[in-house]
Order: structure tokens, then sequence, then C-alpha cells
């Protein structure tokens, strides 16, 4: 049986899994304060998660990490459909980064010091874009 992940996929596959795996597990016994501040940024960046309850918010966030992160390490995945988890998940957060403001320096998208905790997460949408991008290339020819 040949797994759907090419010898090329795999180290960045093991990369971001275990960083997003990593920050899944970690968020599981987070406070009702790291919940709420949590919320507060996506909140203010993403409206609609207004109506969630912060707890539940990062219940949600937790568990997708931990989904995603799975998804890249399991070989019976298919990179393009963990390419796809990813993409989406990395470019809500490069949102994130574009929208708080205080992230960039000012006209600019250069990150600020505290900028560069969320501006490093465009390297997992480069990612995430390569993996799709291979996939459905590779299902033209």
């Amino acid at each position: 049986m040949r797994l759907p992940v090419e010898l090329r996929h795999v180290a960045p596959r093991l990369a971001t899994g275990a960083f997003i795996l990593n920050s899944g597990l970690s968020k599981r016994g987070a406070d009702e304060q790291t919940a709420a501040m949590m919320h507060g940024m996506a909140k203010n960046t993403y409206p609609f998660l207004g109506r969630m309850q912060p707890t539940a918010f990062l219940r949600l966030l937790s568990a997708g990490e931990i989904t995603l992160g799975a998804a890249l390490l399991l070989p019976v995945v298919p990179t393009a459909v963990a390419g796809i988890g990813l993409t989406a998940f990395s470019a809500a957060l490069v949102g994130l980064y574009l929208r708080t403001p205080g992230m960039r320096e000012e006209g600019s998208l250069r990150p600020t010091q505290e900028g560069t905790a969320l501006a490093k997460d465009t390297w997992m949408l480069g990612i995430g874009v390569g993996f799709v991008v291979d996939g459905a290339t590779r299902r033209a020819c």
C-alpha cells in the first residue's frame, strides 16, 4: 500500500504538524483569563466570534489545532487535504496579524516586536499553499 504522502512533504508536515498539535494541546487546560484574552483578540479581527463564550472559543480552537496537527502528522491523510486545512488555519492567523493594530510598523508589512509572534505564521501559509498547489498540479498531469 502506497501512502498519500510524497517524501518531499515529510519534513514540512512534521514541522507544522508538531507545532500546531503542541499549540492545541497547550490550550486544553487554559484558564478563563487566557480564554478571554485570546477570544478578545480573535473577535476584534473576526467580529462573528463575539457571539461565542471565551471558554467555548478556546475549546474549539484547541480541538481544531489538535485535529489539524494530527492530520499533518498522520501519513494516511493526503497532503493536499492536510494542506487545505493548513492554508485555511494559517490564513486566519495571517488575518489576525494584518488586522490587529500594533502588529505592524506604520504603513508597512514589517512586524513590530509584538507582531513577530503572528507574522511568523506566514511560513505556515506558504507551506499550506504549496501542498495544495502540488496536489492540484499532480492530479492535472
